[in-house]
C-alpha cells in the first residue's frame, strides 16, 4: 500500500525524497573522494620513497603544516645547510630546491614550464634516470653554470624531433644550454616531473629567481632502520648551524615521508567528517521535506482514516501505516542516492586518473551504513508526528470531513 501511494503520486514523492537523495549521495560522493584523496597522497609519498626526510623553513607541530606550506615566505634554510647535511652518517643524498614557473623559449618554439634549481643529488633522491646527455655536476653549481636538463614532455613541447642537446633555450633573457634529458617519468610528489626544467640551484637562484635561499630540501636515507637517528641528526645540526638554543625556537620543520604522510591524512580525516557534519544538514532539511508532505497526506485522507478506525483499526495501526510510507519513501532515496553517489564518485576517479594522478576508487562500506542509518533514523523521527496525529483522529469526526 505504501510503495501504491507513492506511485500514484509521483512527482510529489520524487520532490519529497528529493532531499534525502541529495544528501546521501553527498555523504557517499565525499567519503569516496575523501577515500581517493587519502589513496593519492599515500601513492604519491610511496612514489618517492620510503627513506627520504624533508625539511622546510618555518616551525609547526605534529598537527600543522610548516609555515612555507602556507605561502609564507622564511629564509632561514640555504643550501650550505644541505651541503652539511649530506655529510651526515647514514645519508647517502641530498638536494636543495628552489623552484619558479617561467617560459622557455627555443627559436619559435614556447613552453609554460616549472623551473627548478636543484643539486647534483637530484637523480638519486627520487631514483630517476636519463635519457640522454648528463646531469648537473658539483662543478655546475660552484660555477653558476648556465646549463639545464630538460623533461621529456618540455623535450617535445619545444623541440620534437630534433636532438636537443647542445641547443640553447631562453629563461628570463638568459641563454642556458641543454645537457641532458630525463626518462619520462610523469607525476611524482604532486609534480609532473616529465614538464619541469632542471638547473643548478646556485643558478636558479642567482638569475631565475634571486634569492639566497631555497624553498626546502629533501634527504635520502641508506634504509628505513637508520630514519629517525638521521632526523635527529639533521635536527641537531640545522640548530647548531642556526644558533638555536631552544626546541620552541625551531626555524625549519624535518618530517619523514611516513610522519609527513600520517600529518596528512589527520588533515584529510578531520575534513571528512566536518563535510559529513555539513552533508547532516541537507539529511535533516530532507526529513523535515518528508513530515511536511505526510502532514499533507495526513489532511488528504482523513475520511480513509476515519473508516480504517471505524472498521477496527487501531492507533498502532494507523501510526504503523504512515510509518511505513515514510519509511519507503527514505528507503528508495536512500537507495537512489547511494547508487547516484557511487556512480558521480566513479566519474571523478575517471577524470583525476585521466590527468595523470594515481586517484583509487574507493566505496567504503561504512559510508553506505551510515547514509541509510542516518536516512532511515531521520524518515523515522520525522514521520513520528504525522503518524500520531493521523492515529489521534476521532472516527465519527474524520468520517464527516469534508
Amino acid at each position: 500500500m505504501a510503495l501504491n501511494n507513492l506511485r500514484s503520486q509521483k512527482m510529489r514523492s520524487f520532490l519529497t525524497m528529493l532531499g534525502i537523495i541529495i544528501g546521501i549521495a553527498s555523504v557517499i560522493m565525499i567519503t569516496s573522494v575523501v577515500a581517493g584523496a587519502q589513496s593519492l597522497i599515500t601513492n604519491q609519498f610511496n612514489s618517492l620513497g620510503s627513506n627520504l626526510i624533508g625539511v622546510l623553513p618555518g616551525a609547526s607541530d605534529d598537527k600543522s603544516p610548516p609555515a612555507a606550506v602556507m605561502g609564507i615566505v622564511i629564509t632561514t634554510l640555504k643550501d650550505s645547510d644541505t651541503k652539511a647535511i649530506k655529510k651526515i652518517p647514514h645519508v647517502t643524498a641530498a638536494s636543495s630546491y628552489v623552484s619558479s614557473t617561467q617560459i622557455i623559449n627555443w627559436e619559435n618554439q614556447k613552453s609554460t614550464s616549472s623551473v627548478f634549481g636543484v643539486s647534483p643529488d637530484y637523480l638519486a633522491i627520487g631514483d630517476y634516470h636519463l635519457a640522454q646527455g648528463n646531469f648537473i655536476t658539483e662543478e655546475d653549481a660552484t660555477n653558476y653554470s648556465s646549463v639545464v636538463v630538460i623533461g621529456s614532455q618540455v623535450k617535445d613541447d619545444l623541440f620534437g624531433d630534433v636532438d636537443p642537446l647542445g641547443e640553447k633555450i631562453e629563461i628570463k633573457q638568459n641563454k642556458y644550454t641543454v645537457i641532458g634529458v630525463l626518462e619520462p617519468i610523469g607525476t611524482s610528489g604532486f609534480q609532473n616531473i616529465d614538464k619541469m626544467v632542471f638547473l643548478p640551484v646556485t643558478t636558479a637562484q642567482k638569475r631565475v629567481v634571486g634569492i639566497d635561499y631555497i624553498g626546502f630540501m629533501r634527504i635520502k636515507v641508506d634504509n628505513s632502520g637508520n630514519m629517525q637517528e638521521v632526523l635527529d641528526e639533521v635536527t641537531a645540526l640545522l640548530r647548531d648551524r642556526h644558533n638555536i638554543k631552544d626546541a620552541g625556537e625551531d626555524d625549519f620543520t624535518a618530517r619523514s615521508t611516513a610522519d609527513a604522510l600520517t600529518a596528512l591524512n589527520t588533515v584529510t580525516n578531520a575534513l571528512n567528517f566536518f563535510l559529513i557534519a555539513i552533508v547532516a544538514i541537507s539529511l535533516v532539511v530532507g526529513g523535515i521535506g518528508i513530515m511536511n508532505i505526510m502532514l499533507a497526506a495526513v489532511t488528504e485522507r482523513i475520511k480513509e482514516i476515519g473508516l480504517r478506525k471505524a472498521v477496527g483499526a487501531s492507533k498502532r495501526h494507523i501510526i504503523s501505516q504512515f510509518l511505513t510510507e515514510t519509511i519507503a519513501i527514505t528507503l528508495v532515496a536512500g537507495i537512489i542516492g547511494i547508487i547516484l553517489g557511487i556512480v558521480i564518485s566513479f566519474l571523478i576517479s575517471l577524470v583525476v586518473n585521466k590527468l595523470g594522478y594515481d586517484w583509487d576508487f574507493v566505496i567504503t562500506l561504512f559510508s553506505i551504513i551510515l547514509s541509510v542509518t542516518f536516512a532511515l533514523s531521520v524518515g523515522l523521527l520525522f514521520g513520528l508526528y504525522p503518524a500520531s496525529k493521523a492515529a489521534k483522529l476521532d472516527p465519527i469526526e474524520a468520517l464527516r470531513y469534508e
